[in-house]
């Protein structure tokens, strides 16, 4: 089984959010690469250290290269990543792709900036909700919400419900 997920983050990543979907992945045999601005150590806001065996300019989308599924977690770092060409660009590959894409809380700050969102149903953490809409999105408040393989939650409270959903796209 080739089955390949990526988890693109930074410091300041929600520990939940990057740790649940990348644990779920594994236990359904993904093999698992995280991405961050520089390959090495990356601290989530509770002080959880993963190692990024990525840099971003090392991921390599072309012709998705194996990957099935792309996740955001949120925390602070979708505002630094967001700022980041290379970061946005790994966004915009997958979603002209058509490769699934999972966004937690403020991961999908990084779906506004890739300007992904105009027409689309999304749901994000309730301090990100004015901006999803100022980018065209139809938001929902809702634990998960689906728009063909862009998958949304709001916060760590929604972790099964988003994984589920992610799973469902990939297996």
């Amino acid at each position: 089984m080739n089955n390949k997920a990526l988890i693109v983050s930074a410091d300041g990543f929600e520990d939940s959010e990057l740790l649940y979907p990348y644990y779920r992945l594994r236990e359904a045999g993904f093999e698992v690469d995280i991405a961050a601005p520089a390959k090495g150590s990356i601290t989530g806001k509770k002080g959880y250290e993963v190692q990024a065996n990525l840099a971003l300019s090392d991921v390599d989308t072309a012709g998705s290269c194996g990957y099935k599924a792309l996740v955001l977690p949120g925390g602070k770092a979708p505002a630094a990543l967001r700022e980041m060409k290379e970061a946005i660009d790994i966004v915009t590959d997958f979603a002209s792709s058509g490769i699934p894409i999972a966004a937690i809380c403020h991961g999908p700050q990084l779906l506004v900036s890739a300007r992904l969102l105009a027409g689309k149903k999304a749901t994000c953490y309730a301090s990100v909700a004015e901006e999803l809409k100022g980018a065209g999105a139809l938001y929902e408040d809702s634990e998960v919400v689906v728009d063909h393989t862009l998958i949304t939650s709001r916060k760590p409270d929604d972790l099964p419900a988003f994984s589920r959903e992610l799973m469902k796209q990939i297996l």
